[in-house]
Parts: C-alpha cells; structure tokens; sequence
C-alpha cells in the first residue's frame, strides 16, 4: 500500500523565520512559505520537507536530517565559512577531529550541526 508513496519528512521549530533564513540563506536550499504558515523545503533528488512552527518546541536529541555530500571536508569548510558551527564529540564510540567531522568510525565520514531551533543535522560523505 504505501511502498510507491512519495513520503516526506517535518520537523517543529521554535522560530519560523530564522528557520527560513537558515535553511535558505546558510544551507542555500530553496525555501518556500506554505499557507498553513509551514516552510516547504526543495531539497534536490529528495521529497520537499516540510518545517513548521511549534512555540514549546523541544529539539530532537538524534539526527532529523542528512545531507549526503561527496566530499565532507568541502562541504564543512564551506558551511563554517557560512557561519555553522559543528558539533563536538568525545565519547567512547564517538569521536570528532577539530572541525567535527567522525571518521574512521566504521562507516562513513560524518559532521553533525544544528539549526537555529537546536534540531540536529548532518553531512554525511558518500563515495560512489
């Protein structure tokens, strides 16, 4: 029944408009207001996304979105060139270098961020 569905994923934020500006002007991602007052996400090769405003927000403590790049160390040097910071981890399973980045962590190379709202995302390199 829902195997041939074109699904699509949302997640709350805090402050709709500096959603907006995030994910359009610092992610460049095309951004477009709904009339039920969500933002509708054009994520290329993907299905939109939509974000939505919820004033008791609380942000997710996992990863709601992964953006898989070709080369990880391009893609963060340009996002901290735009201002993201990435997120630092030294735990037992979990390590990051200086930039954020886990690698050699038994899969592939991943740097973890959040947007305004705290909601957890990633870029994460994929080699084909």
């Amino acid at each position: 029944m829902l195997q041939n569905s074109k699904a699509f994923s949302s997640f709350a934020v805090n402050d709709i408009q500096k959603a907006k500006d995030f994910y359009g002007k610092t992610l460049g991602l095309t951004v477009k207001d709904n009339p039920m007052g969500v933002l509708e996400i054009q994520i290329s090769g993907s299905s939109n996304l939509l974000v939505y405003p919820k004033p008791n927000h609380e942000p997710a403590t996992f990863t709601v979105l992964n953006f898989p790049v070709d080369n990880i160390e391009d893609a963060v040097n340009t996002l901290i060139e735009k201002g993201v910071a990435f997120e630092q981890y030294d735990e037992q399973y979990l390590k990051t270098d200086a930039k954020g980045i886990s690698r050699d962590n038994g899969g592939p190379s991943i740097a973890w961020f959040k947007d305004p709202a705290g909601n957890i995302l990633s870029v994460i390199e994929t080699k084909e």
